[in-house]
């Protein structure tokens, strides 16, 4: 089947953020005198609090969880969101998929107003049909909920008729979850064996990479 929609992760795919997620969780977890290597919690980005959190802390409560993502959240929120910056070509390559007649959606495991945020720097506000983040969803990702979400809002579109861009195994996996194929990039730090492995069919570097292919790749399929 023709791709009609693809589902597009926004941190480590559209903007150069994970670093930054990395910094606020150090400082987050410092806060109740937990400390992790940073290519640890690097390991761990893509997933919301729910996931992330739990992974690290296996022993802290639910309350102590939630806390936990809003003290990361107010950290990222103050020092590092104005920070953030698009990738090469991120605006461009959802403005190539709009134009190709497909639609553009953005599903990510951040926050509401986080992707507001990140509508606005990557200037896609016409560009976007349908959104949604981890305020939408029981789980984030690896969970396949923001994808499935994101399914029920382009019905009655099928699964191949979909295509997921994301930089995190998390996002391959729980695109995988709902029978999506997803294509990885390397612009989120990840090892292209962890992105094999969680089901990529295909790698690239980054976005910019992406739209040099757009009409050789899958999205053109």
């Amino acid at each position: 089947m023709p791709i009609k929609a693809v589902l597009f992760d926004i941190d480590g795919t559209l903007v150069d953020s994970n670093d930054f997620h990395v910094a606020a969780w150090e400082e987050a977890f410092a806060t109740i005198g937990a400390r992790f290597e940073a290519h640890v919690i690097h390991d761990q980005i893509g997933k919301g609090t729910d996931m992330l959190v739990p992974a690290l802390l296996p022993d802290l409560d639910e309350a102590g969880q939630e806390k936990l993502g809003e003290t990361h959240g107010a950290i990222f929120k103050a020092k590092f969101l104005d920070r953030v910056e698009p990738f090469a070509d991120a605006h461009e390559i959802l403005a190539r998929v709009h134009a190709d007649g497909l639609r553009v959606v953005l599903a990510s495991s951040a926050s509401t107003a986080e992707l507001e945020h990140y509508l606005g720097l990557l200037d896609a506000h016409a560009l976007v049909s349908e959104t949604t983040s981890a305020d939408d969803v029981e789980r984030t990702k690896p969970a396949p909920d923001i994808f499935a979400t994101a399914l029920e809002k382009v019905a009655p579109l099928a699964p191949d008729e979909v295509l997921v861009v994301g930089d995190t195994p998390y996002d391959v996996e729980a695109a995988r979850k709902c029978g999506i194929a997803a294509i990885g990039l390397r612009s989120g730090g990840f090892a292209d064996d962890a992105l094999l492995a969680a089901g990529a069919v295909a790698l690239y570097d980054d976005v910019a990479h992406l739209l040099r292919e757009v009409a050789q790749s899958l999205i053109a399929r």
